[in-house]
């Protein structure tokens, strides 16, 4: 990551950040030329422009969010500063792991990096209201938000009718400050220090936030300026074990179906790939070799380690203008940037484990399996191929949004809001792969060696830093830019109706207009020079590997992608002088892949209606939300042998009424009960509208390639949701709360395989030397999305937190925050012949749903002490699929995960504080192990392990 060197004053020189900061500032002038739009979204629990909220420590951080949660009329959890811009954690999606229903995973590289509502990841992300994207996609990363930016968080897990429709998992609205936020000026700095483990490098992090506001002439008048910048040095070591896939019998004879002893099955008429229970794994089982039963065994092909080192940096700014004319009326201007980079090193160690012809005169003798299955746990393999490989990737994002907001009263009854917002995303990356291989003498892999690690090692580990054993292989030199744009304009207002039962009218409109574009190239060529003969700059050695993983190399060579980035056109000269079709650097253009605009109308009409029942209030929420979306797309395709670009168009129209509907009973004065329905949709991403196909080569040696491509047919997905809650505030500050929920989800987007025969003529990879022989063409297995799949998730939560009163002076101040959610998920997933046809529905839960998860924070506040522990812990879920091509089986699962996390802050005086924190204290790693049906477990079909690492921070705050 960065240099540990590096402290503040060296950061905020680096002219990059000054840059981005005054880019930031300056770019606001756009919005006063540019034709923009934007949202309006009434926020129901944000304060009066005039009033003050200044939270300070956990404790008031854990009772302000209480009183949003009891004051809306939707399910809703908050995650409020503890101070100017001082969230309870790090960065934004650590903040809401202890949020009652979130679940979060990916933890890698110093950072979290999948969140999920009640199991779903599909969700909703916006400032201050506006929908927010990163480029060409739907959603933003939340951990490009920086913590210090944001002055609350708030995930809904229903919507009413005057919230944006999309999301299915829920909407988290991050809120920044703005000047009125204070009643004066202020100045906060902020400095933290981050040590990160296994990278063991100590990373900066810096903020800085001005604000003040005036009484003149013409009203009163507020600006404020909060700029952000960190960076971080990460590593992440993992070892893997390959794909499990059938081999014929140690015993095999010769002319038992033209299969050698231990010779692995690729003949897709003896077994199926891709399938979700996988092949039986009892001693004995057999397969039909034409017509007669022979008996297999199940192995892994390949073990892998990868080393991937890497710095990332995340600029960004936040101003807010704020005008207050009169009482009637505020007029707020703010923009954000938010900026992501990234430089990352992978230095990948991979060898194929399976037959390679050559096994001696016992094969029975080089294979070991457990007990009473044909699962193979150890193996000896002669005269394996393997390859190392140095994977360089750099990646940039530069997202804005400028918006100007207007709030009025007119008269007594009625409120207008109007919205006007503009925001551009970029995305770009570059991609360079150096591939080094090798035929070594032996590999011996024992695939679990305890705790489901894997552990190999070749009979002289020393060949892998002799450059003379290797030579240079493949080179992959890819790139892609994604670009999205939207403007954005919306008007809402609230009529005081109080007729009868009927309190208040929600009435508004909002227009959209959103482009998306995306562009790549790629290309590969082949080299065949021993790695000796090369400058000795454009290779090194990777050392230090993963000493808390299981038994492996720790030392091997590499390519060094950073020498061989930084000299490309000598790199890239070198490759075209032995394959004329590989292009060099004055050559490569990118080539658009798609278009899009898609332009969305909302509408929304909403009444909130109170009444008594039992001599107690019943309020009631009842709207409806009519959508219309028309997309325009155009497509480009490449000719592989002309290189001429054709492009297609397609355009549709979709439009949908969603209603929802609110019960809000007080039983008591003490407790809540809401009953809410609402319907929210999810509508595909860009790329899969895409019918272009991408092409892959037959690496693997089974007799097809791979593909994907999208389809411009594809519809949203609806979610019909229904949830019951019922919250107890059983005493001052402290709350009892649970809720029962249940969606619906209808036509969901899964992938749908069906092999395809491309001509010589039209096939990419005619000239190749890793696949087959691509003389008369090829076929290739194609993965395409379609709207195939239904489910259903269903669930429970508790939450509790409680500050109890009357204890010993010394515990005075302590509290807990907990919960508990339970969820269950189905949907039916189609499986499809060769020609794509529907030929059978199985049930697997969604990916990523724990049954069980919960968390457990002990809060402290006394004095200048405020501290808090916590433990957060899943259950094993679905992760992933295997590689439908060739695994078996495909389902992939996680362990568990945990994690223990710290923060003690001290309060110097009034103006400066202290604190300490830690992350994943108890070092916890990331494991993955295969499981279809009743068969799989964590010991006999164990997968990756990643070691995750801790981190320990010490930050100063300053303010006044």
């Amino acid at each position: 990551m960065y240099d540990p060197s590096g402290r503040a004053a060296a950061i905020l020189a680096r002219p990059l950040y000054l840059k981005i900061s005054v880019a930031a500032l300056l770019g606001a002038g756009v919005l006063s030329s540019a034709s923009v739009w934007a949202q309006a979204a009434a926020e129901q629990t944000e304060p009066a422009p005039d009033t003050t909220v200044v939270v300070t420590g956990v404790k008031a951080s854990l009772i302000k969010s209480l009183a949003i949660k009891r004051t809306s009329d939707q399910v809703v959890e908050s995650v409020v500063a503890e101070d100017i811009g001082k969230l309870p954690d790090n960065n934004v999606v650590e903040a809401l792991q202890r949020v009652t229903g979130v679940q979060v995973t990916n933890r890698a590289g110093g950072e979290v990096g999948t969140l999920s509502i009640r199991g779903l990841p599909d969700v909703q992300t916006t400032w201050n209201g506006r929908n927010i994207f990163t480029a060409s996609g739907t959603q933003v990363a939340l951990q490009d938000i920086p913590s210090t930016l944001v002055r609350q968080i708030d995930v809904y897990k229903t919507r009413d009718a005057s919230q944006l429709d999309t999301g299915i998992a829920g909407q988290v609205d991050v809120k920044s400050l703005r000047p009125f936020d204070f009643k004066g000026p202020k100045v906060s700095v902020s400095a933290r220090e981050t040590y990160l483990d296994p990278a063991k490098q100590a990373n900066p992090q810096l903020s800085a936030l001005l604000s003040n506001r005036w009484e003149t002439g013409i009203g009163e008048v507020g600006a404020l300026v909060n700029l952000s910048a960190s960076r971080t040095k990460y590593r992440n070591e993992s070892v893997t074990p390959g794909a499990m896939v059938p081999f014929a019998s140690p015993n095999a004879a010769e002319d038992a179906a033209g299969y050698t002893p231990l010779q692995r099955i690729t003949d897709t008429s003896i077994w199926t790939p891709g399938t979700h229970t996988g092949l039986p794994t009892a001693a004995g089982s057999t397969l039909n070799f034409n017509g007669k039963d022979y008996p297999y065994y199940l192995s892994r092909d390949a073990v892998f380690q990868s080393d991937l080192q890497g710095e990332r940096e995340r600029p960004a700014a936040n101003i807010a203008l704020q005008w207050k004319p009169n009482s009637d009326s505020v007029y707020t201007f703010e923009s954000m940037y938010n900026g992501y980079r990234d430089k990352a090193f992978n230095q990948l160690l991979f060898s194929f484990v399976d037959w390679w012809g050559d096994l001696g005169t016992n094969p029975a003798g080089t294979i070991t399996t457990y007990p009473g299955t044909n699962i193979i746990k150890t193996r000896t393999v002669n005269n394996v191929y393997g390859f190392n490989s140095g994977d360089y990737t750099t990646s940039a994002t530069d997202s804005y949004v400028y918006a100007l907001n207007g709030k009025w009263n007119l008269g007594d009854r009625l409120k207008l809001e109007g919205d006007l917002s503009y925001q551009t995303s970029t995305y770009h990356s570059e991609f360079t792969a150096t591939r080094i291989d090798r035929v070594a003498p032996s590999i011996n892999v024992d695939f679990n060696s305890g705790g489901g690690n894997t552990s190999f090692h070749f009979n002289n580990d020393a060949d892998l830093t002799d450059p003379t054993k290797w030579n240079v292989a493949q080179f992959y030199d890819n790139a892609n830019r994604n670009k999205g744009s939207a403007a954005t304009g919306s008007l809402a207002g609230v009529y005081d109706a109080d007729w009868g039962a009927l309190q208040t009218v929600h009435f508004g409109a909002r227009f959209d207009d959103r482009k998306a574009s995306e562009a790549s190239r790629s290309q590969s060529a082949y080299l065949g020079r021993n790695l000796a003969t090369l400058d000795s700059a454009y290779y090194s050695t990777n050392s230090g590997f993963g000493t808390a993983l299981s038994d492996v190399p720790r030392t091997w060579l590499e390519p060094n992608a950073y020498y061989i980035r930084d000299h490309i056109d000598e790199w890239r000269k070198l490759y075209n002088s032995v394959d004329p079709n590989f292009l060099t650097t004055d050559q490569l253009s990118l080539q658009k892949t798609f278009e899009v605009e898609e332009k969305t109308t909302n509408l929304f009409l909403m009444g909130n209606t109170q009444n008594d029942l039992f001599g107690r209030r019943l309020r009631g929420n009842f709207g409806v939300r009519y959508v219309k979306v028309n997309t325009d797309m155009t497509f480009y395709k490449v000719d592989a042998t002309t290189k001429a670009v054709s492009t297609s168009s397609a355009s549709k129209s979709t439009s949908k009424l969603l209603p929802s509907a609110t019960l809000i009973y007080d039983p008591s004065k003490d407790v809540v009960v809401r009953l809410n329905y609402g319907e929210t949709l999810r509508r595909p991403n860009f790329g899969d509208l895409n019918p272009v196909l991408q092409l892959g080569d037959d690496v693997s040696k089974v007799g097809y390639g791979s593909g994907s491509g999208g389809n411009p047919d594809l519809k949203p997905t609806r979610s019909k949701n229904l949830d019951l809650t019922a919250e107890w505030y059983f005493q001052k500050d402290s709350a009892l709360y649970g809720t029962l929920f249940k969606r619906k989800i209808d036509g969901l987007v899964v992938s749908l395989r069906h092999k395809i025969h491309v001509d010589a003529a039209d096939d990419p990879f005619r000239n190749s030397t890793s696949g087959g022989d691509h003389t008369n063409g090829y076929d290739y297995v194609i993965n395409s999305p379609v709207n195939a799949s239904d489910g259903k998730i269903s669930g429970a939560e508790l939450g509790l937190i409680y500050f109890p009163k009357g204890l010993p002076s010394l515990l005075d101040g302590l509290g807990f925050q907990g919960s508990y959610t339970r969820l269950h998920s189905s949907q039916n997933v189609p499986d499809a012949n060769d020609a794509g046809e529907i030929v059978a529905q199985l049930e697997t839960p969604f990916f990523g749903v724990s049954n069980s998860s919960y968390n457990a924070t002990l809060a402290y506040e006394k004095g200048p002490v405020s501290a808090r522990l916590s433990y957060v812990w899943r259950s094993g879920f679905l992760a992933s699929n295997e590689a439908a091509l060739f695994a078996n089986p495909i389902g992939i699962w996680r362990h568990p995960e945990k994690s223990v996390d710290m923060q003690i802050s001290y309060k110097i005086n009034d103006n400066m504080s202290v604190d300490i924190s830690g992350v994943n204290l108890t070092n916890e790693m990331q494991q993955q192990y295969y499981h279809f049906g009743d068969a799989g477990n964590a010991q006999q079909t164990n997968f990756g392990t990643l070691q995750i690492g801790r981190s320990v921070a010490v930050g100063l705050r300053w303010k006044m």
